[in-house]
């Protein structure tokens, strides 16, 4: 019996998450219904306050018995302000209105939908498979890692990449594509804070789970990044001039 009951427990949950993630898809095209507010407010304490973040989705656990997002409004709001600033890159280092397009696209689909949705895919996995506690016996009702709540932790902690490195970057540019050891110890320090930012705020949104152990799994990409660096920078590699010679050679 326990197999059977383990079996009905789990197409009860794929079946809710399918009916979670149509009602989510539906919401995108409804600017109505989405709480723009709540979203930059998110996101002014993703950069200041992550934890506080966090506190509010045990919150939305409670209320709406999901970890994950049903208000699409922080991926559309997230998207729309990627295009403006690969449009803004655009305006000032590419050729021609056609590549624009290009590059804008590019970015939006490799740079966070297709590599969010692969990240998300990857820590959606390890979490169910691996970091999640053992159920003291079989009455215990069973938690797993929604595949939107794993994407919306991407989200998260992708807005203050962006910040760092389509923003600020975006104003530091002429400098940091220039030559010399100046540029790239700042191009590589810029590019360090933010993959360590990014890991950081990926290990608060899973260990902010109740039902999950290890997580500190997540933190170790930081120490992979903090030794990389030096090394990038005594080889004089500058990230900046690779990342932007990848869309706009011509102008560099």
């Amino acid at each position: 019996m326990l197999p059977t009951a383990s079996k009905g427990r789990s197409s009860s949950s794929a079946s809710r998450s399918n009916n979670m993630f149509s009602q989510y898809l539906r919401r995108i095209v409804k600017w109505q219904q989405m709480d723009i507010e709540y979203t930059f407010w998110q996101m002014l304490h993703l950069c200041t306050s992550p934890k506080v973040v966090y506190q509010h989705t045990k919150y939305h656990k409670q209320t709406k018995n999901q970890w994950a997002r049903d208000d699409p409004a922080f991926v559309v709001i997230s998207t729309l302000l990627l295009v403006v600033a690969v449009s803004a890159y655009c305006a000032a280092y590419d050729h021609s209105i056609a590549h624009a397009v290009y590059v804008i696209i590019s970015v939006l689909l490799f740079h966070f939908l297709v590599t969010g949705a692969l990240l998300s895919t990857f820590c959606w996995f390890l979490t169910n498979s691996y970091l999640r506690e053992e159920a003291p016996n079989s009455h215990v009702v069973e938690q797993r890692v929604e595949w939107l709540y794993a994407f919306d932790v991407h989200c998260n902690s992708f807005f203050p990449m962006f910040v760092l490195l389509y923003v600020i970057h975006y104003f530091l540019s002429p400098l940091l594509v220039a030559h010399g050891f100046i540029p790239v110890l700042l191009s590589n320090l810029l590019f360090m804070v933010a993959a360590c930012y990014y890991h950081y705020l990926n290990f608060l949104g899973y260990d902010v789970l109740p039902f999950l152990e290890r997580t500190t799994f997540f933190l170790y990409p930081i120490g992979a990044v903090l030794v990389l660096c030096p090394i990038f920078m005594l080889s004089g590699f500058n990230p900046s001039r690779y990342f932007m010679n990848m869309y706009f050679s011509q102008r560099l």
